[in-house]
């Protein structure tokens, strides 16, 4: 009930919260009402998980013995959650609810960034009436207070969502008492529009699964590859797309894209812009900083026909630029797919669907969406190939990532 409880005010302090990740992030007020929204829905479902963790009963009888064997269930203990800035409630709730579902305290450092919201919501928190110390949360940078977290040897879990580059600093830093780790990386995630594809859902699709949030996403498809045939009507109809969207403050309803988090992701996206100029990419669209004010980078697309070795094709930018690439066929696509140290997500348009299944069994990615691209579900779990990261979220394999498996053996 506690957390249904907790659920419920989240829902009641929807406005407030989604406003406070606008101001900290500069998202669209109408992105962070969803991910805000999608925080209720993860407590709810983990809720119903608290009943439902169970072992096994397993008959070892036999050869002149009688046994009674079975397994429990436990918590794996104290565990620490480092959160990133580009959905920042959202990603503090989806790694808090299952983990006191299974039983677990948490002790969460938002990032620094963007803390406002997760500190609003430790206000949540004491009015539902949680047990004192079951949800921490604790400001600071990553460098001090997630790194303290990360050695503290009375942490047994740490569950990250960040960087590549972080998350291997992590594994060393866990070896001390060898905590458990869950790792939510980076991505470069490619996306193939095949020539049978329906263009009226594909381009859309194509052009916000790496504009959404101003790119900075994990599983943004920032790598486009599109059939020979239709390239240029493709890339082209794109382009259009991103020169049509909005850009502004995020508290404006009609603003479609924001500013990026900050001035230094701002001069980050910019230096692998010019990156892609002086490497010999065919801007079509974007590539400029935008407006007087704000962190604002326009969206951008570049054009590679020739696939030349680019840094923004193969370096993941988390921001408004995408690449788009010619490609001939399925193992062709396979090859590109997989290409890439990473493996997070990936996107395929096509209206065969024994393409689209063969298509989906040879990338080796953690998310493959089809004809569509970044619907995220609970009961779906989600992680990386790769470099993109260790374990799943969401799902059973949520739960499970912190429960511990014990096996007791009684002779009778």
């Amino acid at each position: 009930m506690a957390m249904w409880k907790l659920a419920d005010l989240i829902a009641a302090n929807l406005e407030e919260l989604a406003t406070l990740d606008v101001m900290d992030n500069g998202m669209p007020l109408a992105f962070a009402k969803a991910t805000v929204s999608s925080c209720v829905a993860g407590l709810r479902y983990y809720a119903g998980y608290c009943t439902k963790i169970n072992g096994m009963a397993v008959d070892l009888s036999g050869g002149g013995r009688e046994l009674h064997a079975y397994t429990r269930q436990e918590p794996v203990g104290v565990v620490g959650a480092i959160t990133p800035w580009n959905a920042p409630l959202a990603v503090v709730v989806n790694k808090i609810a299952p983990a006191i579902a299974a039983g677990c305290a948490v002790v969460v450092k938002p990032a620094e960034q963007t803390p406002l919201s997760a500190l609003r919501f430790a206000e949540l928190v004491v009015q539902a009436d949680l047990p004192p110390g079951l949800i921490n949360i604790v400001t600071g940078l990553g460098t001090t207070a997630g790194a303290a977290l990360a050695n503290h040897p009375d942490v047994d879990k740490l569950t990250f969502t960040g960087s590549t580059g972080v998350g291997k600093a992590l594994v060393h830093a866990a070896a001390g008492n060898l905590k458990r780790l869950t790792l939510e990386l980076g991505g470069k995630s490619p996306v193939f529009v095949f020539d049978d594809a329906d263009l009226e859902r594909a381009v859309p699709a194509c052009a916000m699964a790496i504009f959404a949030n101003s790119g900075q996403v994990c599983f943004a498809g920032s790598r486009l590859y599109v059939q020979r045939k239709r390239f240029e009507e493709v890339v082209e109809r794109v382009a259009q797309a991103a020169k049509a969207l909005r850009l502004g403050c995020g508290l404006d309803p009609a603003t479609q894209l924001g500013p990026l988090v900050s001035g230094k992701q701002q001069a980050r996206v910019m230096e692998y812009i010019e990156s892609g100029l002086s490497e010999g990419g065919e801007l079509l669209a974007g590539g400029s900083r935008w407006g007087r004010q704000g962190y604002f980078v326009e969206p951008t697309v570049f054009a590679n026909p020739k696939r030349r070795p680019l840094r923004i094709v193969e370096e993941e930018i988390f921001g408004p630029v995408l690449v788009a690439m010619p490609f001939e066929d399925l193992d062709e696509m396979a090859a590109l797919a997989n290409d890439t140290p990473f493996g997070l997500g990936s996107g395929v348009f096509t209206s065969n669907v024994s393409l689209a299944h063969k298509a989906a069994s040879r990338i080796r990615a953690g998310n493959v969406w089809v004809n569509c691209y970044g619907i995220l579900d609970r009961a779906m779990p989600f992680g990386g190939y790769k470099q993109s990261g260790w374990g799943r979220e969401n799902a059973a394999a949520g739960i499970e990532a912190f429960l511990e498996t014990k096996a007791v053996y009684t002779m009778l």
